[in-house]
């Protein structure tokens, strides 16, 4: 009987040790989810107060005001868009003047042409 008394006090003590220790387990793991719902907490203020910025930063008018002051740009007008072929060749929106044709020199025999 001794050791069957034995053998039942050394379960209980097995026994007791495992639910020290699982409850040791389960307190950490409660602190460490307490933990991670604080910062996800945290997460959500930083991203709602983000958003909010964003939206403030990205009104029209600030866009125009910073392309403008920062990027030096400008709207587009007809007299500065020019347009390109696919072969790559920049055609301008705006015809430019003809060029005039420039004077022979006085000393050069004028240009002849040869019929077929």
């Amino acid at each position: 009987m001794a050791r069957l008394n034995l053998l039942l006090l050394m379960a209980v003590l097995a026994s007791a040790i495992y639910l020290v220790h699982t409850q040791y387990l389960s307190r950490q793991l409660f602190t460490e989810l307490h933990r991670v719902q604080n910062e996800a907490r945290r997460l959500e203020l930083d991203h709602d107060r983000l958003q909010v910025e964003k939206r403030a930063q990205a009104t029209p008018l600030r866009v125009e005001k910073l392309a403008k002051e920062q990027l030096k740009m400008r709207t587009t007008t007809p007299a500065i868009t020019q347009y390109v072929r696919q072969d790559g060749a920049v055609i301008p929106a705006v015809a430019a003047p003809p060029a005039a044709a420039p004077e022979p020199a006085p000393h050069a025999a004028p240009a002849r042409r040869s019929h077929p």
